[in-house]
């Protein structure tokens, strides 16, 4: 298994993407612990009944306190946190016109703040122990903007593979490597809307003609959390059919 005795915490897990990849990393061999706003204690407890480590944090990202608070005791029950996956996000639609400044706000204190609030708390274990992998959830949105999302998600993604960047840079000299998923057009929730013609839209101008599926982008995350990835820091990896090759 490649993630025995490796602790690993995954926002956002309680459905969709963030519980594949909770899924995945237990059956590698994980602790995982499951953060989420909502689900987080019954997802946790489905993964225990098929025998996996499973740990559910209840927990408002956006809240600073809270997050180390809950960082904290994570490690304080394990010893330490060795892999971080910033998978929480959410969407808003329409464009320019239509997107108001609550909208805006919102959208950038979860997926930008809450992702900054994570990797500001687990660092210093990492630090400490001179060994930790932080797995950032974006978007090709983030490198070519907005398809089906108002401009905010996309400036929100964009500045999440930012991050992703300049901390592999300042990260490194510690052992800790930071990467990022650019999914798109993945089958969860945030597609599940779409009316029948957006989708056909979307599956056409993707070279492989189908959309993505949740386990696809936590096996690219396996891959990064993994020592098969021990030479890669800093990168964007795309998960998309095709749609954006950078």
């Amino acid at each position: 298994m490649e993630l025995q005795n490796k602790v690993a915490v995954i926002t956002g897990a309680a459905r969709g993407i963030g519980l594949e990849i909770a899924r995945l990393f237990a059956r590698e061999g994980a602790c995982v612990v499951l953060v989420d706003r909502n689900g987080a204690e019954k997802a946790a407890e489905a993964l225990k009944k098929q025998h996996y480590d499973a740990i559910a944090s209840p927990l408002d990202i956006t809240d600073a306190n809270a997050v180390n608070n809950a960082v904290e005791t994570v490690a304080g029950a394990r010893g330490h946190i060795d892999i971080l996956v910033n998978n929480a996000g959410i969407i808003a639609r329409g464009d320019i016109f239509d997107l108001t400044r609550g909208q805006w706000l919102q959208v950038m204190d979860v997926n930008v703040n809450g992702n900054f609030y994570l990797c500001k708390a687990v660092v210093p274990f990492m630090i400490r122990q001179h060994s930790g992998i932080i797995i950032n959830i974006t978007s090709i949105a983030g490198k070519m903007g907005d398809i089906t999302a108002a401009p905010v998600y996309g400036a929100s993604k964009g500045a999440i593979n930012t991050l992703t960047k300049s901390l592999a840079r300042q990260l490194a000299d510690y052992g800790i490597r930071v990467n990022a998923v650019a999914p798109h057009a993945i089958e969860t929730d945030m597609s599940a809307d779409w009316p029948e013609e957006k989708r056909q839209e979307v599956i056409g101008a993707i070279p492989l003609k189908r959309m993505g599926r949740p386990e696809e982008v936590a096996e690219a995350a396996l891959f990064l959390a993994s020592e098969r990835s021990s030479f890669i820091t800093g990168e964007i990896l795309n998960v998309n059919g095709g749609q954006l090759m950078d």
